[in-house]
């Protein structure tokens, strides 16, 4: 409960000080930032992407593996 009032006055704070007509006026400020903000963030999203993409490709050629290893225990269980 505590959680969702502490979160309502953080929402209220946040639309108060970008106001247009609001003492603050921060809403400039806050435009700035997200256009400087976003090509950095989209950077280190496509960086995230690739190391997750490698451990994929990784962990499918690690399950071929296993998967051949274990055919050919059951071929060799057969023959004997």
């Amino acid at each position: 409960m505590i959680s969702i009032i502490i979160g309502l006055i953080f929402i209220a704070f946040t639309v108060f000080s970008l106001l247009p007509m609001g003492p603050l006026a921060w809403g400039k400020d806050v435009i700035s930032f997200l256009k400087g903000c976003a090509p950095v963030l989209a950077a280190f999203i496509g960086l995230i992407c690739c190391f997750i993409g490698a451990a994929d490709i990784q962990d499918k050629k690690e399950a071929k593996k296993e998967a051949k290893a274990e055919e050919s225990e059951k071929e060799d269980s057969q023959n004997k």
